[in-house]
This record gives C-alpha cells, structure tokens and sequence, in this order.
C-alpha cells in the first residue's frame, strides 16, 4: 500500500504539549458517562421501562459474571500484544504490519468470544432475527431485489426478519452469496463476518498513513488491534458493514495522497465501488460520507480545489455504478430507506425506548467499545488532518444518534464508525502505550467476562 504523506510530524512530537490532565480527563469523563447511563437506566427499568437491552443498562447484555479456565486464553492474547505490540508495529515492514494488524485482530476477537464458550462464534447468527435465518426463503438474486422492498414492512405479506428489513439488500445477499458457494454453515458466516472485521483495522492504518505519516500509523497500530471494538467483531455481521466501509475510505484516502500521479483514478473508482457496495449493506453508513469527503479534503492545500473535486468526481461515479446496478435489478435505495424507517418507528423496541436516554446511552456504549485509549486520546485532539478525520466520524455518530433512529445496541450498530476511533491513541503523551493498551484490553476482557452479549 503506497500513498504515504509525511507533512505531518512524528506522533512523540506532535503529543509533548499535551498537558498531563487531558487523558485522564476523557477517560474520566467516559467513566461519568457509563456511570450515570447506568444509574438512569436502572431507574427506568424500576419504573418498569422496557429498555429491550434484555437486562442490561447500558450495553446490550445482562450482568452476568462467568469466570472459567477458558479466559485464560485472551488474558494470554492481550497480554502478548500489550507487551509487544508496540515494538512490533514498529519495526515490521509495512505490508507485514497491515497482515499482522489483520491476523492479530481475528486472534484477539477470537480468543474473547471463545472465553464465554466454544459455540459463541457461530452462534449469534443462528438467532432467528439475523440476515442466515432468511437466506433459504431467497430464490434469485434478481427476484430478490426486484421484491426485497415489499417484506420490508412489518405487515406485509411476509416480512423480512428484523435485522434484514433494517437494511438494504446487499446484506442479506452477502450471506446468499456463501450459502450458493456451498458455504451456508454458520461457521462460514461467521468466518466472513470476522474475517471482515478483522481487515477494517489495515484499512483505518492505510488510511492514516496517507493522511498523516507513516510513524503515526505505526503508534496506533495496537490500540486498533486491542479495542474492545474486538468483542463485536466476532461475531456480528455489521463487523462486515465496517471492513467494507473502511477499505472503501482507505482507497479513497490514497487515491487524494496520490492525485494527481500514477494510479490515483485507480484507487478512487475502487474506493467508490466500495463505499457505493457499503451503503447496500446499512444506510446507517450515508453519515459516515462525511469521512470520505475529510480523507480527500484534507489535501486541499495541494492538489486545490480542482484536484479534490476530481477525486471525488471519479469516487463518486463508482458509487453510482454501484447504485446504478442494484437500481437495473429492481432494488430502490431511496424507497428502501423510507420504508426501514417506517419498520424501525413501528416496532415495540422504537416505541418503548424512551429517546432522551438512548440519545446519551448511545454515546456511553460507543465509548465502551472505543475503549479507555480512544476516549483519553479524543480529549487531547489537536489541530491536525489526522484530528480532523476523527472529528468526522464523531459528527457521523452525532448524526446518526440525533436521528433518533437507532436506540440502543450501539456497541454493535455503531462498529463501523467505532473501528477508527483508537486512532486518537495518536494524540496520547508519549512514554506509557502499554498502560492505555493495557486498559483497552482489560475493558474488553471484562465486557467478556461480566456481561452476557448477544454477539
């Protein structure tokens, strides 16, 4: 992967001016945050508010200590990684390091689920509310686009299950694609879904290092690797939602570095295809254009503004391509679109979740799967492009929590936007990455451990 820009200055630099309060504040902060979501949701629940978080406040998950021999495992995972992570990504050579974000990922998403359980990679699928458990009632890909919107609606002849009426087609055909290809087994689905997820973390490292620098990247290597982002990425399929979108981003990212050279078009058509394929799989991922239009902006100064429109043109004819596609099949984004709005307003778990709590609880679980890394750096942002893609995922999740469309389950829901957030880890002071490593995988160790997910 080539692209890099060095104008922005080693990350041990660009810290030493941070003052010694900031992270410990946002990390503080974080923790007022979960404390008191949790404290306002139990006396939701005492009033007998359903928060449909099956026992849970603020994650979507009961209490529910267990403690077995097997989490050993990720105690050995994380703690490999704490202690030498950081030396890793320093000295691997660049297309080692993507490889090995991507496998160290898959090991340590792995290695937490299998802590609750040797079936618990495959068995969040088998639910009957997920995208396997329609995948038999599909008989064309053409007949399926051409009526996907009329089982949207949760009164239609026969609707879609509930997580695929929530998104557009692309999801549901994903899962269909494996099963024709012989691979229908839940494990195979899983296996894509973490597979995916796992491929995310290269892409934001690419991204970032054509943003700001390569040694930027190198630092926060680990910290992607290590956020509790993990715990959701195995095995959830918007683990899959969130590596497409972020390769999408990545190429697109490139293609500003290197415009307006060799290969540039290249990579902007491919980034278009992808982020086009992206919105076919969740139309929550529409807020996270703002990322996309942050990695081209940010070259402003270089290529002016000439040079970012004609990345963006060649980006977006790839998205139309893909539009243009599922449109000739039948399939209508926009009235898809409106008709999940109306299936989310008409549900029981729209109705009884109160709104202003969700739109603070939201925020509370979003930071639980950044983790304490992520959250501290965010509090020490400074004026930089790599600041300024942050802040457009940030605006993203703002977006999309002020629709009021999404109540609860974020942890989950918000993996795409959440995936890029240890990236602040940047901005942390230098000298002490295996302590904020360390908390990342202590809160992922411990969601694992005390709280019984559903993925």
């Amino acid at each position: 992967m080539t692209g890099a820009t060095t104008e922005e200055p080693r990350t041990a630099a660009r810290v030493a001016g941070v003052r010694w309060w900031r992270p410990g504040a946002g990390l503080l902060a974080a923790v007022l945050l979960v404390a008191g979501t949790a404290l306002a949701g139990w006396r939701l629940t005492r009033d007998g508010v359903d928060l449909h978080l099956i026992g849970g406040l603020v994650l979507r998950g009961a209490w529910d200590p267990q403690l077995s021999p097997r989490v050993l495992l990720p105690v050995a995972v994380g703690l490999a990684l704490v202690l030498w992570g950081p030396a890793a990504a320093r000295r691997a050579r660049w297309p080692v390091l993507l490889a090995g974000s991507a496998a160290a990922t898959a090991g340590w998403a792995v290695a937490l689920a299998l802590a609750s359980g040797w079936g618990r990679l495959a068995e969040p699928l088998g639910s009957r509310y997920e995208y396997p458990y329609d995948v038999g009632r599909v008989g064309g890909i053409g007949e399926l686009l051409r009526t996907f919107n009329d089982s949207v609606l949760a009164d239609s002849a026969d609707p879609w299950t509930t997580h695929v009426s929530g998104h557009p087609p692309g999801a549901l055909l994903a899962f269909v694609l494996l099963d024709r290809a012989g691979l229908g087994a839940l494990g195979w689905a899983a296996a894509m879904c973490i597979g995916a997820g796992a491929l995310a973390v290269p892409a934001v490292l690419g991204t970032v290092r054509a943003v700001a620098a390569e040694g930027t990247a190198r630092t926060v290597a680990p910290f992607l690797v290590l956020a509790p982002t993990a715990l959701w990425v195995a095995t959830s399929a918007d683990a899959l939602f969130a590596g497409v979108m972020a390769w999408g981003v990545a190429l697109l990212a490139i293609a500003a570095a290197r415009a307006p050279g060799r290969g540039a078009a290249g990579s902007a058509i491919a980034g278009g295809l992808l982020l086009g394929l992206a919105l076919h799989l969740s139309f929550g991922l529409a807020s996270l254009g703002l990322l996309a239009l942050a990695v081209v902006l940010v070259h402003r100064d270089r290529l002016g503004w000439a040079g970012v429109v004609r990345v963006l043109a060649v980006a977006a004819a790839g998205v139309l391509v893909v539009f243009a596609l599922f449109a000739v099949g039948g399939y209508d984004w926009f009235e898809g679109l409106s008709l999940t709005a109306e299936r989310v307003r008409s549900g029981p778990s729209y109705a009884d979740r109160p709104l202003a709590f969700f739109l603070v609880a939201n925020l509370a679980a979003a930071a639980i799967a950044a983790g304490p890394a992520a959250v501290a750096g965010l509090a020490c942002l400074r004026r930089t492009r790599l600041a300024l893609l942050l802040g457009a995922v940030l605006a993203g999740l703002l977006v999309s929590d002020l629709t009021g469309l999404v109540r609860g389950e974020t942890e989950r829901i918000w993996l795409p936007f959440t995936v890029w957030l240890p990236a602040a880890a940047a901005f942390l002071p230098a000298g002490r990455p295996r302590l904020w490593l360390g908390l990342s995988a202590v809160t992922a160790l411990a969601v694992e451990v005390l709280v019984r997910t559903e993925w």
